[in-house]
């Protein structure tokens, strides 16, 4: 194996254990939106400043999020905007795993019908 592939596979790794928490994910979700102050994400997903900036820490530490400094401000973006599509394709993906979950529902409760 190549080191370039290692090295992406190490990438993607770290770049969804990232993305393993479901705080984080809330970030980034309000980040879609345009660049928020921790204040601002406080008051969008009602956690203390303590938990937001610890979570901030870590998206920043792996790059998917960037600060920029507005008078008294910080302002926190997506440093991608492709992390907005994948987020959305997520969402897909579960949607889709949910309308599985559902038919295979459905065909058991029918099922369970007609051996009553």
């Amino acid at each position: 194996m190549s080191q370039a592939l290692s090295d992406l596979r190490i990438f993607k790794a770290e770049f969804f254990r990232a993305l393993a928490h479901p705080v984080r994910i809330r970030i980034l979700e309000e980040l879609c939106n345009g660049s928020r102050t921790v204040h601002a994400l406080q008051d969008a997903l009602d956690l203390d400043q303590p938990s937001v900036s610890q979570q901030l820490a870590i998206l920043r530490s792996k790059n998917l999020v960037v600060a920029s400094k507005t008078g008294t401000s910080v302002h926190y973006a997506l440093r991608d905007p492709l992390i907005h599509d994948l987020l959305v394709t997520a969402r897909a993906i579960f949607n889709n795993h949910l309308v599985d979950t559902q038919a295979m529902l459905a065909a058991l409760s029918q099922e369970h019908e007609r051996q009553s």
